[in-house]
């Protein structure tokens, strides 16, 4: 049986998931976890708000809440003031945060690297122009589910 493209991306995504969490182990971040990525990958040294890391993730605003009061505890991110809106708060990386963000982004472009190297730069661009297509393709039936409605 040929994989089909939900069995491809999910093979890829725990592979790539393990090794990067192994190494981020391994670099002194054991507490963080793929889940933490909804937060970490998404934000910049000077912060976000929960509604901007949600829309840029994708996931939930509740759902990134529950992640930065985890990352809160563990000390990777801390809330303060937004200086725009008082009212509002940011999502700021502390230097422990920083530090496996830092990590993270080099773990991941040893990986590609790796498979640039071993597929060829050509191929490897082709490989990821595609797969970015495909991603926005299947992003756009959310979109389009949810501002028509399911079933529409």
């Amino acid at each position: 049986m040929e994989p089909d493209l939900g069995m491809l991306t999910g093979r890829l995504m725990r592979a790539v998931q393990e090794e990067l969490f192994q190494g981020l182990a391994e670099q002194g971040h054991p507490d963080v976890r793929p889940r933490h990525g909804t937060v970490l990958a998404f934000l910049g040294p000077d912060g976000a708000r929960a509604t901007d890391l949600a829309a840029r993730s994708g996931q939930h605003k509740q759902i990134v809440g529950t992640i930065v009061d985890e990352l809160v505890a563990l000390g990777y991110v801390r809330r303060e003031p937004d200086p725009r809106d008082r009212r509002a708060k940011l999502v700021v990386p502390t230097e422990h945060g920083l530090d496996e963000v830092a990590k993270a982004r080099a773990i991941l472009a040893a990986i590609e690297r790796r498979h640039r190297d071993t597929l060829g730069a050509g191929p490897y661009a082709a490989f990821k122009e595609t797969f970015q297509r495909i991603t926005e393709n299947q992003s756009a039936w959310r979109e389009a589910r949810e501002a028509h409605g399911p079933g529409n």
